[in-house]
């Protein structure tokens, strides 16, 4: 596993998260490990939208899927209402 240092961590922050640790039962390492992981895990608004974009892009345009409900009428003409 790969080291990580972060520098310039202001006081008042880092201070909050020795409390929360320390109320974690936590070392300040574990814990902030801990909400790197949980941080990582789950996608960005971003990631999600790019993701549902992606999932959700159709090949065909509005002209094919018109083409193909008229095609499907004409070959069965007893369906129309």
């Amino acid at each position: 596993m790969t080291a990580l240092t972060i520098r310039d961590v202001p006081e008042d922050q880092l201070r909050i998260l020795e409390v929360r640790a320390a109320r974690a039962g936590k070392s300040l390492n574990a814990y902030v490990l801990d909400l790197i992981v949980r941080q990582t895990s789950k996608p960005t608004l971003a990631e999600t939208v790019a993701r549902l974009d992606r999932e959700t892009s159709a090949g065909v345009s509005t002209v094919d899927v018109l083409a193909a409900i008229d095609e499907g009428r004409e070959r069965c003409p007893e369906s129309r209402t």
